[in-house]
């Protein structure tokens, strides 16, 4: 359990500090493909590593099914309340890539999942935080489920007739403006920060309401950055709708 608590510790100060994330999806011609989210985290092992190292912190490289820890831990989780179970399982179909080596200041995360439809992993980045919360309330041999936060925002993506959106919502706006006031301590620590959308088509982008975005060479990859204290601010920044050529 060892590897969970240096998890959740983490990913506690991912969402703190810098946070520079990329989104990206590889979209198949039939709807399927991957997704994943993943953050380099070398400015804060550059801040962190040498405590690390002074602590003797071996390096860590290794994947966690939150499948098989659900499973793992599934009578802890029948004493959450059903909406409690219900946020938990959102989690079910990812994985988590963690690699952490402070003599190298080396952290990355990369929370993935293989889809048949993307609409299967709609609310991904909530996912990814939400993942910070399976660890640890004390020791690592007590190692459970902790209540998941309350989403204040839901995002969904979509793939038809040549077009893909990404869509978020704010789904309780008073808790939402809770959260965006709660960034106001942070915003030094936020202010260089991104959030990226890498999107790998099966074919060439005609059109995009991105007006920012750039593109690979062979016009399929779109990649759209934006600052990631803008983005908690205003989910809806990140909307986009991407039309495929025929």
């Amino acid at each position: 359990m060892k590897k969970i608590q240096i998890l959740v510790c983490a990913l506690a100060a991912v969402f703190i500090y810098s946070c520079n994330f990329t989104e990206e999806i590889h979209l198949q011609e039939d709807g399927s493909g991957k997704l994943s989210i993943n953050f380099d985290g070398s400015e804060l092992m550059e801040m962190a590593g040498d405590q690390m190292v002074k602590e003797n912190e071996k390096p860590i490289d290794s994947i966690i099914s939150f499948k098989d820890l659900l499973e793992e831990k599934h009578d802890s989780i029948a004493e959450l309340s059903p909406e409690e179970q219900a946020k938990l399982r959102k989690l079910e179909p990812f994985n988590m890539h963690m690699v952490m080596n402070p003599a190298e200041k080396v952290m990355k995360f990369d929370l993935f999942s293989d889809f048949k439809d993307v609409n299967e992993v709609n609310d991904a980045f909530n996912a990814f935080r939400d993942a910070s919360l399976m660890g640890p309330k004390s020791q690592p041999e007590q190692a459970t489920p902790m209540p998941m936060s309350e989403q204040t925002t839901e995002v969904s993506y979509a793939f038809a007739k040549n077009t893909f959106s990404r869509t978020a919502k704010i789904i309780d706006p008073e808790l939402f403006q809770q959260n965006i006031d709660s960034l106001q301590g942070s915003e030094m620590f936020l202010s260089g920060s991104t959030y990226t959308l890498k999107y790998h088509f099966p074919r060439k982008v005609k059109s995009t309401t991105a007006e920012e975005a750039t593109f690979s060479a062979d016009g399929k990859t779109l990649i759209y950055e934006v600052s990631f204290l803008e983005m908690m601010k205003d989910p809806k920044l990140l909307d986009i709708e991407v039309e495929l050529e025929e």
